[in-house]
């Protein structure tokens, strides 16, 4: 018998309930230490305002909130350089994660900013145009949205109607766009519009637009039911008179907006098992405590199988998510993974919400807990960087060569 055989087993460590796969094991001092400072920033910043804000369709003090995640360097975390903080797409990933389980809508002001306004100017944008708005941005002073979805044209963006066209040196641009996170309250827009530079007579392009010139203009949505804490807009462009400089010099065609939503759907990848994992967390305390039949819930059958079947589909979910980061990190990450992501723990989020909310029963509805809020919040993060069934495409065409999206 060898050695090894013979040898006695180390002594394993007891089950943590919070990370049942030992996926922290995974992380370094550093990524741990991004992960709490966040987790602790949401905890003291959101948390004790959230339902509040929830429940009158408002964001106060976003001005405020963003300057602190830029002193957090958690906009635009992943970019280098320009006052960014360079970090790994995995930490990155676990800010989003800590964002979301706070709210949806914080977490997308930081998406948002970072990974479609911000990493749209940091990979197209000229050398002016990064040192004019990248330090602002990663700063919070300046905040920003990103323009590509219209009222006719979401799933679809090839179709835009916003139009850009050559006056001289100038451009002018004329359109519309809706569901813009943001918008209101941006002092920089990212909007992409048709021209005539394509070789077929139309090409896509990207603009820098400032959000004071004349003939811009943002005016919030109201009424919504989910993203509620969320500054959402409509961006009216009425012969906006731009600069030959407000062009985006490297991004032609959907290539350019389309790597900008990737990079946004890895940040909901993680984003939405924040949002499961605090619905799952108010479950599982309420299942310990609730009373029915002269025991606690947890104790039944029943409701013990929905917390294993909410747990294994969490932490799937977070070990995805971290697999995707580090293939980002290597340089590896395709974007029909990054769909993959998104549809598997999105369509899983909301499910995890929705067992909680039989759990929690009656109060299941109540913002005196976070299930309900988190639940209608995904319907929105279902739909947006991608509806369900595009991203269903787009593992189908992978998977089959085929093309079905017409």
């Amino acid at each position: 018998m060898s050695s090894t055989a013979s040898a006695k087993p180390s002594k394993l460590p007891p089950f943590d309930a919070a990370d049942p796969l030992g996926i922290d094991d995974l992380l370094g001092p550093d990524d741990l230490a991004i992960r709490d400072t966040v987790r602790t920033w949401a905890t003291d910043r959101v948390l004790p305002h959230i339902a509040e804000w929830y429940e009158k369709g408002e964001l106060p003090g976003i001005r405020e909130l963003a300057r602190e995640l830029g002193a957090l360097g958690a906009l635009g975390m992943s970019l280098d350089g320009y006052g960014c903080a360079g970090a790994s797409a995995v930490q990155y990933g676990l800010a989003c994660l800590e964002l979301e389980a706070a709210d949806s809508g914080i977490r997308s002001l930081v998406s948002v900013q970072g990974s479609l306004a911000m990493y749209a100017i940091h990979r197209f944008g000229s050398e002016e145009q990064k040192q004019r708005w990248l330090p602002g941005m990663a700063a919070g002073e300046i905040i920003g949205c990103f323009g590509l979805t219209e009222p006719d044209h979401g799933s679809d963006p090839a179709g835009m109607r916003t139009y850009a066209k050559r006056d001289g040196e100038d451009w002018i641009l004329t359109g519309r766009k809706m569901w813009i996170t943001n918008g209101s309250v941006a002092g920089v827009a990212v909007v992409w519009a048709q021209t005539d530079e394509g070789e077929d007579g139309r090409g896509i392009r990207g603009f820098v637009v400032p959000t004071d010139a004349p003939g811009f203009s943002a005016p919030e949505i109201h009424h919504k039911w989910s993203l509620r804490a969320s500054v959402t807009s409509e961006l009216v462009m009425d012969e906006v008179r731009l600069p030959a400089d407000a062009v985006l010099p490297d991004a032609k065609g959907l290539r350019g907006p389309l790597s900008c939503l990737s990079h946004a759907r890895y940040g909901i990848v993680w984003g939405s098992m924040g949002a499961a994992r605090a619905s799952f967390e108010s479950a599982l305390d309420y299942a310990r405590s609730r009373e029915q039949f002269g025991r606690p819930i947890g104790g039944f059958q029943l409701t013990q199988a929905k917390l294993a079947d909410m747990a294994l589909e969490l932490h799937k979910g977070i070990l995805l998510a971290h697999h995707l980061g580090r293939r980002m990190d290597a340089g590896g990450l395709r974007p029909e993974q990054v769909s993959f992501g998104k549809l598997n723990n999105v369509r899983e989020a909301i499910e995890i919400c929705r067992t909680s909310r039989t759990i929690l029963g009656a109060n299941g509805i109540s913002l005196e807990y976070p299930v309900m809020r988190h639940a209608t919040n995904l319907e929105s993060v279902l739909t947006y960087e991608g509806t369900v069934e595009m991203h269903q495409l787009v593992l189908g065409k992978a998977l089959t060569g085929l093309d079905a999206f017409r």
